[in-house]
């Protein structure tokens, strides 16, 4: 590859930094190379945090400077330009970025200019609210929005009744999502490279609640009851967020778009875990 944009988080010490010291690396063998501070977000604007307006028609790959928040913003941002993604971690834990603050930054620079790398495809789940569209890379989730009380929901699948919940909300993820909220919540950590729908509720008032497993295929549908004197939202990704009133349907199901990851530590996924659990 031989043209390169770089997505920095300015929250994240020494972000700025590091991008410009790629920059300079990757410009001296040949390459091209912009980029942008990563922005805050603006009401009614149609993006995030980054711009796909800015990004040149020539780009490659895209490089995130920040943690799996900034990788996964920007794979949302640029989700319609669907361009190969790398993230260097400038925090502390991080399942989706490559290296780390600190590690030798010209191996993995040499193997994105050779092409020494492979792409992974990782699903993304699209949502819906009164007709106003949402993705997400890692969860959708269905959530109070300010008063400490139950929800009471209704889920269904393939508009059938899978079955009626109190709890605190309901965690919708892909496999990749597995390890942010789902797994604090208690749900089951799924391989990055498969394609289902993990269902995990948040403190449900039920011993037997349990979390599901569902087809990529499947379309989920989550029906708000009434909450009396409560308010409930459906949140992208942590980011975006929709209030749902009572008796609104969300709906949930597989994305047509996907975040292209690149890899290049032949380290599997298993061992990941271990090592990143073991540091929590």
């Amino acid at each position: 590859m031989e043209h390169f944009y770089l997505v920095a988080n300015p929250s994240k010490k020494g972000a700025v930094q590091v991008g410009k010291e790629i920059k300079e690396y990757l410009c001296a063998r040949g390459a091209t190379c912009e980029g942008s501070i990563q922005e805050r977000r603006r009401e009614g604007a149609a993006y995030g945090y980054t711009d796909k307006r800015r990004i040149p028609p020539k780009t490659q790959c895209v490089i995130t400077l920040g943690g799996d928040g900034t990788l996964i913003q920007a794979a949302r941002d640029l989700v319609d330009l669907q361009l190969p993604m790398i993230g260097i971690n400038m925090g502390n834990l991080g399942y989706l970025t490559q290296i780390a603050y600190g590690e030798a930054l010209s191996p993995m620079l040499d193997a994105l200019l050779t092409d020494n790398f492979h792409l992974e495809k990782r699903m993304m789940l699209e949502g819906m609210v009164r007709g106003e569209r949402g993705i997400a890379l890692n969860d959708i989730v269905l959530t109070r929005k300010d008063v400490m009380q139950v929800l009471k929901f209704q889920v269904y699948v393939n508009g059938e009744l899978l079955s009626e919940y109190t709890a605190d909300g309901m965690i919708v993820a892909t496999p990749t999502g597995s390890t942010a909220y789902n797994l604090s919540a208690g749900g089951p950590i799924v391989t990055p490279g498969a394609e289902m729908i993990v269902l995990t509720p948040i403190c449900s008032h039920s011993i037997s609640s349990r979390s599901i497993i569902l087809s990529h295929h499947d379309q989920v549908g989550i029906r708000v009851m009434e909450n009396a004197g409560q308010r409930q939202m459906a949140v992208f990704d942590g980011d975006q967020v929709m209030a749902l009133e009572a008796g609104e349907l969300l709906t949930v199901g597989e994305s047509g778009s996907y975040t292209m990851l690149i890899q290049m530590k032949n380290v599997p996924f298993l061992e990941n875990i271990r090592k990143k659990l073991a540091r929590v």
